[in-house]
């Protein structure tokens, strides 16, 4: 803590605001921030530390929505609006999977026209998908033009739509607003 503070500039004639270390201490501080790995194994250790490090402060950024440690892919305020615009509206891809299992499971009756009914849902499921990600498209886009006029946009509609593709308890970074909440 005493070397961040050293570093910052300040008014000459201002008091400090804090005692001078001693030599010993100072000396002892500055040894330990530059201790170098003594060997590679030490160095693959200390560099798997901090890369444990980083992914559990990714994933607890995932879980809150903390913006300073999300993924590069998460970060900014076109993405939080975009997860916030997906998270407050129900889709019907979503559901797909629970669909998709129900589906294959009626295809493998062998009862009367069950395999044709199957068939059929499985178009029916797959037009709706199409259907509402088309207007999950125009209607961000079109909010993103009028919130975001100068910020770069590029992904920002592939992201929702693999968005709305997961079932909302699997989604991260978690959801942040409730159904039917305006972002």
């Amino acid at each position: 803590m005493t070397a961040d503070l050293s570093k910052q500039p300040r008014d000459p004639q201002a008091p400090k605001g804090r005692p001078t270390p001693k030599r010993s201490e100072a000396q002892t501080q500055r040894r330990r921030a530059v201790t170098p790995p003594l060997d590679r194994k030490e160095a693959m250790r200390r560099q798997r530390e901090a890369r444990r490090a980083d992914l559990a402060r990714q994933r607890e950024a995932l879980a809150t929505g903390d913006e300073r440690f999300l993924p590069v892919r998460d970060r900014g305020p076109v993405r939080r609006f975009v997860r916030d615009f997906v998270d407050s509206r129900f889709f019907v891809a979503e559901m797909f999977l629970p669909l998709a299992v129900v589906i294959l499971v009626l295809s493998v009756i062998q009862v009367g026209n069950m395999q044709a009914i199957a068939t059929m849902l499985w178009l029916g499921v797959i037009v709706l998908i199409i259907v509402d990600s088309i207007g999950l498209s125009i209607r961000l886009k079109k909010q993103l033009k009028q919130r975001f006029p100068d910020e770069p946009k590029r992904g920002a509609v592939a992201y929702a739509l693999m968005r709305s593709l997961q079932m909302r308890r699997l989604r991260l970074p978690k959801p942040q607003v409730k159904r039917g909440e305006r972002p």
